[in-house]
């Protein structure tokens, strides 16, 4: 991703002013030395993703015209593609940003030192963040590495370690090893056994066993026996 302006220049130009906010209030960094040669100022424009190819010829052809141009845009400077001491000035800023949020990040032994330069060893240490976040590992701080970094170091900042902390080194050997051991084993064994066994077993045994056993015996035997 170049940082480049063929879009939203506005846009893009806030954007890319995000890589200079991190750690300046947090670090030191050393003035700009000197003045750059071509082929440093080069170094520097191609490291942080500017399309520019890096010689030591004068910074006069249109391709690095552009890139001063494309920079330039991007930090509010006066565009007129002449690298001028303000462009120098943050262009130096820029990189020493770069390698101080590298130094957070990666804690390199020993540190990176932090120049205006785009060297080897910076380069080095960007591939090392690109293979550590499985990024392709080009070497080159483009805008998109840069604001990664910065959220990076924010964050390492933001929670230092400080190594005489005591940090707890016994962990719980012994666990609970008592258990409830005592259940219930009393379960209610009665139940009710009796039902009701009594049933009624009196039933009206006596019937009417007597009938009418007198029939009218008695006809009338005797007839008149008067006569005239």
């Amino acid at each position: 991703m170049w940082c480049g302006f063929s879009k939203s220049s506005a846009i893009i130009a806030a954007t890319c002013l995000v890589s200079t906010s991190v750690l300046i209030s947090d670090s030191s960094f050393a003035a700009r030395q000197r003045n750059y040669t071509p082929q440093q100022l080069r170094a520097v424009l191609h490291g942080l993703g500017y399309k520019v190819k890096v010689s030591n010829t004068p910074l006069t052809d249109e391709e690095t015209k552009k890139a001063i141009r494309d920079f330039q845009k991007g930090y509010k400077l006066g565009v007129d593609g002449i690298a001028g001491p303000k462009t120098q000035d943050l262009a130096a800023d820029i990189v020493q940003i770069l390698q101080a949020n590298l130094n957070v990040v990666l804690k390199p032994n020993p540190s990176l030192p932090r120049e205006q330069f785009f060297g080897p060893r910076t380069e080095q240490l960007i591939k090392e963040y690109q293979k550590k976040n499985q990024l392709q590992e080009t070497g080159i701080a483009n805008l998109a590495l840069r604001q990664k970094l910065n959220a990076d170091a924010k964050e390492a900042i933001g929670t230092p370690q400080s190594p005489s902390s005591p940090k707890p080194t016994a962990t719980p050997t012994a666990k609970p090893t008592a258990t409830p051991t005592a259940k219930p084993t009393a379960t209610p064994t009665a139940k009710p056994t009796a039902k009701p066994t009594a049933k009624p077993t009196v039933k009206p045994t006596a019937t009417p066993t007597a009938k009418p056993t007198a029939t009218p015996t008695a006809a009338p035997t005797a007839t008149p026996t008067t006569t005239p």
